[in-house]
């Protein structure tokens, strides 16, 4: 019964942790602009998450270290720096993102200007993961997401003709150029497979002390936790697509987003969605700034973690106040939260194939995997994926630059 609880909290957690900052913005943005044309890009995202996930998930439980611990010894000195820079960058970035998201939600609650809200935002977040146990800030936060489910709810109530939103799966408006369209593709597979997701995952798996015993609770979060997420991920691009698509009304702010449910479900619902998006968005806060803590100390040998004392990591809590500060200050010279998520989802997009090739070699390495190497069918999967990741890494960019930033 204990081991039943263990993984339904396992999942639950996961469902309420998937959605960020970016799968709120890039699913409200494609929905009112495309409709339901782009789903098929959360699935694939989905499913390469899960692939992944699992791989880095099994490395720390058989292995007993992160995957990041590992990348600087499997790959070398050079090739793990390189690793290491385009991580923090996102990472750094997508932090900025997930700050201004959790201010813009408070600021949607009290009407007290967002740019008011961040310094306390980036200094609760700091003092949460100072002195609150990793299990209990993953699942307090993780389950509080799940007020996200009302993005359902609303979705059923506003009764949109599910004909029309199915038709628009195998055609996108004609309105939008095919440029626009793959880059709004290449930023829903950026939200998707963020690569903080997987360093998270795995350095979590070691804060936990997972081991071989315990890879059935991490994989039922990955198989079943993270497609649950993808549903609701999508739920938010229905209800921008019933409200906002047959108006022609682009997407731009936070307040819009979360319109949809107050139409659908009235002021309970959006307080709902309000709650839901700040604390997925503070989550998300936490998570990214422990994995820029997680890579560098990893990546240097420094010790690491919360169940660490801080005077004994001192360097790993110093870099994570460090990217909580510089992540704020980003935000706090009124830069648009939203723009800064756009980028951070192309950015993520375009370095995934240096997050994931080397998940891919670990999780096939006997050295480290023992007798859990991957099999032939998870290979096969995943060099689909890195093929498919490669031809994304080398689009993003040229795309983002061809539509300035999809306008």
């Amino acid at each position: 019964m204990r081991k039943l609880f263990a993984v339904t909290l396992g999942i639950l957690t996961a469902v309420g942790g998937f959605v960020d900052i970016g799968d709120l913005v890039a699913n409200s943005l494609v929905g009112a602009r495309f409709g339901m044309s782009l789903a098929w890009v959360v699935v694939v995202g989905v499913v390469g998450i899960c692939l992944f996930a699992e791989m880095s998930g099994r490395i720390a439980a058989v292995s007993g270290r992160p995957v990041f611990d590992l990348v600087r010894e499997r790959l070398g000195p050079r090739a793990g720096l390189l690793n290491l820079g385009a991580s923090f960058f996102i990472n750094l970035l997508t932090l900025a993102a997930e700050i201004g998201g959790a201010s813009l939600a408070l600021e949607l609650a009290t009407g007290v200007n967002y740019l008011l809200w961040v310094p306390g935002v980036a200094l609760v977040a700091w003092l949460v993961m100072w002195r609150v146990k990793f299990e209990t800030m993953e699942r307090v936060f993780g389950l509080a997401g799940l007020a996200l489910v009302v993005f359902g709810v609303a979705a059923w109530q506003l009764g949109p003709d599910w004909g029309q939103l199915g038709s628009q799966l195998a055609s996108p408006p004609q309105a939008e150029g095919a440029a626009t369209y793959w880059y709004y593709a290449v930023a829903l597979l950026g939200g998707a497979m963020t690569p903080y997701e997987v360093f998270f995952f795995s350095s979590g798996g070691v804060e936990e002390r997972w081991t071989r015993q315990d890879l059935v609770t991490a994989r039922a979060n990955v198989f079943v936790g993270f497609p649950l997420g993808g549903m609701l991920s999508l739920t938010i691009m229905v209800c921008a697509a019933a409200v906002f698509l047959p108006a022609q009304i682009q997407v731009e702010s936070l307040a819009q987003m979360v319109l949809p449910v107050g139409v659908g479900l009235g002021k309970i619902g959006l307080a709902m969605a309000i709650i839901g998006v700040f604390a997925a968005t503070f989550g998300a806060t936490l998570e990214t700034a422990l994995s820029s803590g997680y890579t560098l100390s990893q990546y240097f040998g420094w010790r690491w973690g919360k169940r660490v004392r801080p005077r004994d990591a001192a360097r790993f809590h110093v870099v994570v106040l460090v990217a909580v500060v510089l992540a704020a200050a980003l935000i706090l010279t009124t830069v648009d939260p939203v723009m800064v998520t756009e980028y951070s989802l192309v950015f993520s997009a375009a370095a995934l194939p240096l997050t994931y090739l080397p998940v891919l070699m670990i999780a096939n390495d006997p050295d480290y995997m023992n007798d859990r190497v991957n099999s032939r069918f998870t290979n096969a999967v995943g060099t689909a994926y890195m093929i498919l990741l490669s031809v994304v890494a080398v689009a993003a960019i040229p795309l983002l630059i061809a539509t300035k930033a999809g306008q």
